[in-house]
Order: structure tokens, then sequence, then C-alpha cells
């Protein structure tokens, strides 16, 4: 194909200058969400003493975020198709910028609660304005490798969530912490309004001459987003409800670290998934060009965090953070899922693709984080220690990701057998 066909095709097409600096700029927002996101996993000792919580509401505290994230995602796919990212995340992020000032002052845990659904609203944009964005502005092996990277950079926010901010606690305290994460998103929005391109609105005579269905009807008849549902919503939310909290009280309360040993553990997990989500960056583009499909993939690699999570619970105060990096790593097969839903569907209804899929995934990571504690606290009926009722509840989750990859298994052999039929005719 000449340059100028290819062009026409893709009339939105950056530069490669100008995609590595959008890349960044919706990097470091993808930063700081990231680290706001898991930071209550480092605090979770710290907020549980002061604010006397029980796994039940601290559950229910780190969930509250992924709640607000939820709330969102229906009418933020349907605004980036229409306004595009820029406009949309420079909203959102005003509300994210209270949500952390609204922390910084709460006095009681309800206060803590609202501020963190806030939080979660106004971070609601900040994967899926550049997903939505690189779905034009990129070419199809670009986006699955941007879309590993942005997941990388969203690791790299945690490991600062982990470590970094146990050293800052005793010079700032978690309020001076969260008035500083007001401050950077401030500043991240100054940078997204000098750099990003604007949204072309008007139709391409080229690419957009075909009409697109509004609403959000094409996304759920679609097959292949059915398909990826189950492991969304349990497989893949399960993984963002370990990394973000669970670890954490695990290795305190089950394995036996100290504070301080736990933070140093979510450190060495979370760089564990930055390198994972770099690889899959490098690799994804040569992969794609083998014919190996993200669906096949995740066929065949997600088996292996299943086997994990069980060897979790049989080894109980053993499985330390090593083994939970292992769960996480061999998790984020299912990452694959996300940029494959986008290009499974016209670029016009990108936007609307992509926040259906992330609700999916959001909406899985508010109920498993939330079961999770609750299940701890429930499993106090059969007189269990509480490191037992710890093992439980994560046997418990792991029968669910089981659940969740037969159905996945289902899907993915129909769409084999449709794909088969289709080239055999």
């Amino acid at each position: 194909m000449s340059g100028t066909a290819a062009a026409a095709r893709l009339p939105d097409l950056l530069s490669a200058r100008g995609a590595v600096l959008v890349f960044l700029v919706f990097a470091f927002t993808y930063f700081l969400s990231a680290l706001v996101r898991a930071i209550t996993a480092t605090l979770s000792p710290t907020l549980s003493q002061e604010f006397a919580l029980t796994p039940g509401h601290l559950g229910l505290l780190a969930g509250g975020y992924f709640f607000g994230f939820a709330l969102t995602q229906l009418p933020l796919g349907n605004w980036l198709d229409r306004h595009g990212p820029k406009r949309v995340v420079l909203a959102f992020l005003g509300l994210a910028v209270l949500g952390c000032v609204a922390f910084a002052l709460a006095d009681s845990f309800a206060g803590l609660l609202a501020a963190r659904v806030l939080t979660g609203m106004g971070l609601s944009a900040c994967l899926m304005a550049p997903l939505t964005g690189f779905r034009r502005w990129f070419a199809p092996t670009t986006q699955l490798r941007a879309n590993s990277w942005m997941l990388m950079t969203g690791s790299l926010g945690m490991v600062a969530a982990t470590l970094p901010v146990q050293w800052l606690m005793p010079v700032m305290g978690w309020r001076g912490l969260f008035w500083s994460l007001a401050v950077l998103l401030l500043l991240s929005m100054a940078v997204i309004f000098s750099a990003v391109p604007r949204w072309r609105t008007e139709p391409h005579p080229h690419t957009d001459n075909e009409p697109v269905e509004s609403g959000y009807g094409l996304v759920w008849r679609n097959a292949y987003f059915r398909t990826m549902v189950p492991v969304g919503f349990v497989n893949y939310g399960g993984m963002v409800a370990v990394q973000t909290l669970w670890a954490g009280p695990w290795m305190v309360k089950v394995a036996g670290y100290t504070p301080g040993e736990a933070a140093g553990g979510l450190f060495a997990i979370n760089l564990s998934m930055l390198t994972a989500f770099w690889l899959w960056g490098v690799v994804t583009p040569r992969l794609s060009h083998r014919g190996l499909r993200p669906e096949v993939l995740i066929g065949w690699g997600l088996p292996s965090s299943l086997l994990v999570i069980a060897a979790i619970v049989l080894l109980g105060d053993r499985a330390g953070w090593p083994v939970w990096a292992l769960f996480c790593v061999s998790s984020t097969f299912v990452a694959l899922s996300q940029p494959a839903v986008a290009l499974a569907l016209p670029p016009q209804a990108a936007g609307r693709a992509l926040s259906a899929y992330n609700l999916v995934i959001f909406a899985g990571v508010f109920l498993l984080q939330w079961g999770i504690g609750l299940a701890i606290d429930a499993l106090s009926v059969f007189g269990w220690d509480e490191a037992t009722r710890y093992r439980g509840a994560v046997a418990l989750f792991g029968l669910c990701c089981l659940a969740a990859y037969a159905a996945f298994w289902r899907g993915w052999r129909r769409i084999e057998r449709d794909r088969a039929a289709t080239l055999g005719a």
C-alpha cells in the first residue's frame, strides 16, 4: 500500500514524535492514578489503627475507588467517542483533585469512603482516554504495545505506592501525601491541556463512510466482547484486587510480615508486574505478526494463574510476596483482552467498547475486594483463626477464577469454530 493510501485509511495517525509525546503525557497521568489507586494497600495498617477498620471495612474502602470507577464507565464511553480524550480527561481529573483533598480532610470512615468514591470517578478516564485516542492515533500493532506499556506505567505507580509511600509517611503523614497528590494531578491537567491533540468530530470520507450504531447495543451484542467478560470480571478484576489490597494484609496476617516488610513485598510484586507489562509491550507486536491472537494467548496462558492461587492456599503462611508476585504476573495474560476488545469493534465505537469492558473489570475489582473482606469476616462462624479465614477466602476466590476461565473457554472455542468455518467457506 502506498503512503498516500495508508494516510487515507488512517487519517488521524500521528507522527512518531507526536505519538511518543502523547503517550508520555498520558502515561504520567496514569502513573498518578495507579499510585492513588494502590496507596490504600500500603496505608491499610495506619488507617485500620486510626479509624478502627475491620477487614470488611478495609475491603469496602479500597473497593469504593472502583465503585466510583464503575459508576462513570457507560457515560464515559459515549463522551469519549463524542468529545475526545482531551476534553473528557480534563473534566474528570478535576473531580480527582477534589477527591484527594476530601480524603486528606476526612475524619471518619464515611468521609474516607465518600472521598475514595469521588476519586475513583475522577480517575476513571485516565486509561480509557488514551486507549480511545490510540485507536485512532496509532497503528493496530502499536496499540497492543502502547496498551501494555500504559499498564507498565500503572505498575510503576503501584511501585511508587509501596516503599516510597512508606518512607514518606513519617515526613508527610498520610494526609500530607494526599495533598501532594492533588497538586500533582493539577500539574498533569496542565500538561494534557498543552500537549494532547484535539479530537476530530467531523466524519472522514475514507474511514467513517459507514454509519455506526449509537449507544452500547453493538458492544453488548458482540460475541468477542461477551467472550472476554468472564475473565475480565473475575480474573482481571481479581488480579487488580489482590495487587491493590489483599496481598498486603495477607503478608501481615498470614505470612507474619511486619508492615514495613509488607510494603517491601508490595514493592517487589509491583516491580514484577512492571517488568511483565514491559515484556508484553516488547513481544506482542511480534506475536501478532505470527498470528498469535490475544484470545489464544489467554486461553493457553491464564491457567497458570489458577495453579498459583491453589499453591497459595496450600502453602498458607509460607506464601509470601514471591508467590503472590507469580500469581499477578501469570494473570497478566488477561490484560491482552483490553486492546483486543477495542480492535474487535469499529474505531467510532472504541470509547464505548473500552469503557464497557472497563466497567466489567472494575465492577469485578469492587465486588472481589469487598467480597474477599466479607468472606474473611464471615468464615469466623466456623471458629477459624484469622490466618485460616484468609486462606478460605482466597480458596473461594480461586474457585471463582476457575469458573470464569471455563466460561471463557467455551466462548473462545466457539469463536475458533466460527473463524474456521468462515475461512473454509
